[in-house]
């Protein structure tokens, strides 16, 4: 089995820790795994992740949203009556989902329909982050600015 060592990262990447502790865990963690999920981009800052949770009802799910990682937790209840069962491919088990998201992504709404949880999220960048244009104006009328400093601000300087 190859095993892959991400130390090197934590040394080396200054102000990247949770991207370094995302490739770690995604590489530990099981492919497919439980329950099975969609994630879906609807338009530029909108997204979707549909989880297949059949049998559970809504005040079996619980979600949370802290630090930019979004838990989805699903505890039964209630166990089915044990029968005389040739197969049961329905899985009657507990299961916790965790997605890592990316800065000024959050959760706006879920809905549980025909055994498909749906979570509706949105990326919503602060305008203070968003990119802007900076006019470029000709040294004369720099100049005049200059001089419409107040008073008070040019002695401080």
């Amino acid at each position: 089995m190859t095993t892959l060592d991400f130390s090197p990262l934590f040394r080396s990447m200054i102000g990247f820790d949770r991207l370094a502790a995302s490739l770690e865990n995604a590489y530990r963690s099981e492919p497919g795994g439980y329950p099975p999920y969609n994630v879906e981009l609807k338009d530029e800052n909108q997204y979707r992740i549909s989880l297949a949770v059949a049998g559970f009802a809504e005040d079996e799910i619980t979600i949370e949203s802290k630090d930019n990682l979004l838990t989805i937790a699903g505890q039964r209840q209630s166990t089915e009556a044990e029968g005389n069962f040739l197969y049961r491919g329905i899985a009657n088990r507990s299961f916790e989902r965790k997605f890592q998201l990316a800065d000024y992504v959050k959760v706006v709404d879920a809905c549980l329909e025909n055994g498909l949880l749906h979570i509706d999220l949105v990326r919503e960048v602060p305008e203070m982050m968003k990119p802007r244009r900076i006019e470029i104006r000709n040294a004369d009328s720099r100049q005049a600015i200059e001089h419409t400093v107040p008073v008070e601000q040019a002695k401080a300087a």
